[in-house]
């Protein structure tokens, strides 16, 4: 500051050639000259501000105009877009539940139908033929405890069937898990003694 108020001395000096250049003049030179760094900022000094608002009203409306042309639509395309696709699967939504309640009426319906016909017959059959009934149930039951024992004896012996391959599975299995390991085969009195 004091080498620019020099030089501002020096060159009022000589502009001033016919002028006695005094302390008074130095200093009016000066005041003249940097008059705007004895307010401090700029942007604090109210002679600045005019050109600072204009500046900041021009960059906004670029700005607006940017938002409003370009990013706002495509932020608006997106949201719609979202709204319309969800809006879109609440009514699919609906429209399904609406169908599977549709279909749930028709199946209660159809059950109580069912279960109305079903009771009809029922009392249609005991009211005819009570007697016939009775032998007939007692003649299918026994038909249905031979062919039950006949299953459970086949069950029972494809169990054992299976049970025996099982044992020796395991057997082949630990043999040759115990070969692997140790490296000697495993006698079948081994594996007689571990199966206990």
């Amino acid at each position: 500051m004091a080498m620019q108020t020099q030089e501002d001395h020096g060159a009022h000096a000589t502009v001033e050639a016919g002028h006695e250049a005094g302390p008074a003049a130095t200093h009016e030179g000066t005041e003249h000259a940097g008059g705007h760094e004895s307010s401090g900022l700029p942007q604090f000094d109210f002679a600045w501000w005019p050109g600072q608002i204009l500046w900041f009203l021009i960059i906004f409306g670029i700005v607006l105009i940017f938002m409003r042309l370009f990013a706002a639509p495509k932020v608006g395309g997106t949201i719609e877009g979202r709204e319309d696709h969800i809006a879109g699967q609440i009514a699919d939504a609906r429209r399904m539940k609406d169908e599977a309640d549709a279909k749930a009426q028709q199946a209660i319906a159809e059950m109580a139908s069912a279960r109305a016909a079903s009771q009809k017959v029922a009392s249609d059959a005991r009211a005819k033929a009570g007697a016939e009934a009775a032998a007939r149930l007692a003649e299918e039951e026994a038909k249905l405890a031979a062919t039950s024992a006949q299953a459970e004896a086949r069950i029972a012996k494809a169990r054992d069937a299976a049970m025996t391959h099982v044992a020796s599975i395991a057997a082949d299995t630990a043999d040759a898990i115990v070969s692997r390991l140790t490296g000697k085969a495993v006698s079948a009195a081994e594996l007689a003694k571990a199966r206990g």
